[in-house]
Parts: C-alpha cells; structure tokens; sequence
C-alpha cells in the first residue's frame, strides 16, 4: 500500500472512479496515482476539499474550517448545519426590532467564530 493509495481510499474515502471523476482523470491515472506516481498537486487539494478536510484552499479566512458529514465545523468546536447558517441569514435580513436580542446572540457567537 501506498501513501498515495491511503491518501485516497482511507483519508479522503474515495474510490478510483469518484476519484477520476473528481480530478477529470482516468481510472488508469488513478491506479498510477495508487502505485506510486506522484498526484498533482491541484488533484490533491481537490481531493482534500470534497472529504472537507481543506477549506482555507478557497479562501484564507476559512483557515481552521472544514465539513465533516454534512456539517461546517471549525476548530473551537462550533459547527452549523446547511439549515442552521440559512436560519442565521434569514433572521439577519428581517431586521425587525423584536428580533434585537437574537441578533445580539448571533453577533456573539459571530464573534466567538472570528477568534
């Protein structure tokens, strides 16, 4: 076993066809990739973002973050839901002034997120 193979099967959790699917590459590739050859480095980060491992490749701000199954989590132990972050947002655009004390907690945890 290669450290490409378990770089792919074992940490990223994709198999050959999802892989050349992913990277616009052969199964053939794929299987060099697994024997040894080196993957490019492109190829790599692309891996590393599906299984949500690297999110700071897309933007420097998102350092620390990263999806694990279905869920944006980050260092300090935060993480949020697709409907979690759409609840967020929504109640951000109301604007209401009955709303005021939940935007003052959502600004807080903003916050705690920032740090």
């Amino acid at each position: 076993m290669t450290e490409n193979y378990i770089f792919r099967k074992f940490r990223c959790g994709l198999s050959k066809k999802d892989t050349a699917e992913l990277c616009f590459k052969s199964v053939n590739t794929i299987t060099k990739w697994d024997k040894g050859k080196s993957i490019p480095p492109e190829c790599r980060r692309l891996m590393r973002m599906y299984k949500g491992l690297e999110l700071s490749s897309i933007d420097k701000r998102w350092h620390g973050w990263k999806i694990v199954n279905g869920v944006l989590c980050n260092d300090g132990g935060l993480s949020f839901s697709p409907e979690q972050i759409l609840t967020g947002y929504a109640l951000l655009e109301i604007s209401a002034e009955s709303d005021r004390a939940i935007k003052l907690k959502i600004f807080k945890i903003a916050k705690l997120i920032k740090r």
